[in-house]
């Protein structure tokens, strides 16, 4: 069924429009087990209730939205006003529209596509593991960008940007395998990651092993899955894990500059320091990590080029259909002064 009203979920439900209209509204004079049958009717038909005839007619027809999953994370701030004057600059609308962490990015989507609909959509973080069943019933054209694509078989199906999060990773834990680091920890995301994060703890385990370092399972610090990962607070909450847990290294691998920063002020707070203590490494290149004390040695994404680059092939794909193709960056090694050098012997 390609789209159904509220008369259609009614009916396979067996119930009253009206009862179907409390159950979308919550009210509270409705029987619990129907209002939960109507809900899952509703989400296994993507059935998305449009507000009224006049919200149909204000809907924009020239615009282009960017669905962003990890608002707090600081890395894209600069990306989204490069993405919004590009757009502006081409005579279209911009809307950004916040995912919350526990939300479906695609359910999202279809519902703005539903209710705004846009010319086209740019995914910014996330997790993207959807099927291509369910990518179908995207019909606008989209980019992901900073998302690691579940399945590279796949791929042809996506136009992406985007650096190479496992190599750029393996770089950064190689660099501190050749300062003389061998007991080396990882501040993570959380367990179940399938996107980036997942990606840079596959590098961080690649370099360990091919620099004859058995990786240790006591050095691995994981987000908790309902924490927003890429953030300060995360990081400070990671590193007092670290610090509580009595494990023995000399750095960590931080898998964002924000849970760096926030690593170091727990280390400081427990009366340590950077990069005696602990050497800290970074992933990011925010404009922050240079600045803060000690700087953070990092792995620098070129922001600007990757905004420049989504929103461009977002608009050669609306324009001129065309094909799919996927960008991806080398990022830069930035040595600041949060890792020593360790010598050995």
């Amino acid at each position: 069924m390609d789209s159904i009203t509220i008369k259609d979920v009614a009916r396979i439900c067996g119930v009253g429009v009206s009862t179907v209209s409390r159950a979308i509204n919550n009210h509270p004079d409705i029987n619990p087990e129907t209002k939960n049958r109507i809900l899952q009717v509703i989400r296994e038909n993507d059935y998305i209730p449009n507000n009224s005839a006049r919200n149909l007619k204000r809907t924009v027809s020239r615009s282009i939205v960017v669905l962003i999953k990890g608002i707090d994370n600081p890395f894209f701030s600069s990306m989204i006003r490069i993405i919004e004057a590009e757009t502006q600059k081409a005579r279209y609308s911009f809307i950004l529209h916040r995912v919350d962490l526990m939300e479906d990015e695609m359910d999202v989507a279809m519902e703005v596509i539903k209710e705004k609909k846009p010319k086209g959509i740019i995914f910014l973080g996330g997790y993207f593991s959807h099927s291509y069943e369910k990518l179908k019933k995207l019909d606008v054209p989209f980019v992901l960008v900073t998302i690691a694509i579940a399945d590279p078989k796949e791929r042809e199906q996506y136009s992406s940007v985007s650096v190479d999060d496992f190599q750029e990773s393996y770089k950064m834990v190689s660099y501190l395998c050749s300062q003389g680091h061998t007991r080396i920890g990882i501040l993570a995301a959380d367990e179940g990651d399938e996107s980036i994060g997942k990606l840079r703890f596959e590098g961080y385990l690649k370099a360990l092993r091919d620099h004859g370092i058995r990786p240790d399972p006591r050095l691995f610090f994981h987000s908790a899955p309902d924490a927003e990962c890429y953030t300060m607070g995360n990081g400070y909450r990671l590193m007092n894990q670290v610090l509580a847990s009595g494990e023995d290294m000399t750095a960590l691998f931080a898998v964002s500059d924000s849970i760096a920063i926030g690593a170091c002020k727990a280390v400081f707070d427990a009366g340590k320091s950077v990069p005696e203590d602990y050497s800290i490494a970074g992933f990011d290149g925010l404009d922050m990590a240079q600045y803060y004390n000690p700087s953070i040695t990092t792995i620098r994404q070129p922001v600007e080029d990757m905004a420049l680059a989504a929103i461009r092939l977002l608009f050669d794909v609306i324009h001129d259909s065309a094909n799919n193709r996927q960008q991806v960056f080398k990022g830069q090694l930035i040595e600041g002064n949060s890792i020593r050098r360790i010598e050995n012997g």
